[in-house]
């Protein structure tokens, strides 16, 4: 299940900083508006993810060096994201350029996290 939220934090991010990018260039307000609606999702499935990480640190026989890196991870992505979501609240004109920089760390710290979270699984170990 951890693996499938970490799956949808990814795509969401990343269309947050390309919507981010596109109002950049073209002044389009409807991208700001997309930007803002696609890190709201990206907070939702990374809160759960988060929460999921949490489970995993809390169980004994799962506390492992990259489960703590991926929670860190995780924690990093979701206060920046809340906080990238607060600058997306603004108006169009002046969530810039914040939002984008923002945006482009969000993405970095949910492709990591991601990265880390997938490289952790192990399949066909038997106990």
């Amino acid at each position: 299940m951890h693996g499938v939220l970490l799956a949808a934090t990814l795509p969401l991010f990343l269309g947050a900083l390309l919507s981010d990018i596109a109002y950049g260039r073209s002044a389009e307000v409807q991208w700001a508006n997309f930007a803002s609606w696609l890190n709201a999702g990206g907070m939702v499935f990374c809160g759960l993810a988060l929460l999921w990480a949490v489970i995993e640190l809390v169980r004994k026989d799962r506390r492992t060096r990259s489960a703590m890196l991926v929670f860190g991870l995780l924690l990093a992505t979701f206060v920046l994201g809340f906080i990238d979501a607060l600058v997306h609240a603004k108006d169009a004109w002046a969530m810039m350029p914040e939002g984008l920089i923002l945006s482009l760390i969000v993405a970095a710290l949910a492709i990591a996290a991601t990265w880390v979270g997938f490289s952790s699984y192990r399949t066909g170990d038997a106990k």
